[in-house]
């Protein structure tokens, strides 16, 4: 099945990008970034910017672009059968370098669990510097760590900001 990545969420004042692969399944047939609902992307970035929780589609992205949070993934474009990282083939990157011009105030990179990490340094050669972290996946099928484990590294994003 082919799959393509969405339009990034962003504004021109982002400071941190986060990226993952590429939507899962349930995320295509939504059209929403982690769209699956027992991914806890959406439940991390609520708790730890301090909102209260909401499945409205328009009011997390506003929640990422009101505290300078950027959202995108490192494939534009990949063949998978499912939603698993392991499963993609035939992928290509997206932009960065167009991208990271557009928003000059991103200093920090976060991966969104470690395929991520993996096929943007495989394929983004970036000649500004950047700080990046590696993140434990938001996925369902990461159930090496809890919650809490989880939640815990993804607090990062407060020193960030």
């Amino acid at each position: 099945m082919k799959s393509f990545s969405f339009a990034p969420i962003s504004s021109p004042s982002s400071k941190i990008l986060i990226l993952g692969t590429m939507p899962g399944t349930k995320s295509l047939e939504l059209n929403q970034y982690y769209g699956h609902n027992q991914n806890n992307f959406w439940k991390f970035m609520f708790q730890i910017l301090g909102e209260e929780f909401s499945n409205d589609y328009e009011t997390r992205k506003k929640l990422l672009v009101k505290n300078n949070i950027a959202l995108w993934d490192v494939l534009q474009f990949c063949d998978r059968v499912g939603s698993l990282d392991s499963a993609i083939k035939n992928e290509i990157a997206n932009d960065f370098e167009d991208f990271l011009s557009t928003h000059p105030h991103i200093e920090s990179i976060l991966f969104n669990g470690q395929k991520a990490a993996a096929f943007f340094k495989k394929y983004v050669h970036l000649t500004k510097e950047y700080r990046t972290f590696t993140l434990p996946s938001t996925s369902p099928a990461n159930a090496g760590k809890t919650f809490q484990d989880k939640l815990h590294q993804w607090n990062i994003i407060k020193t960030l900001l």
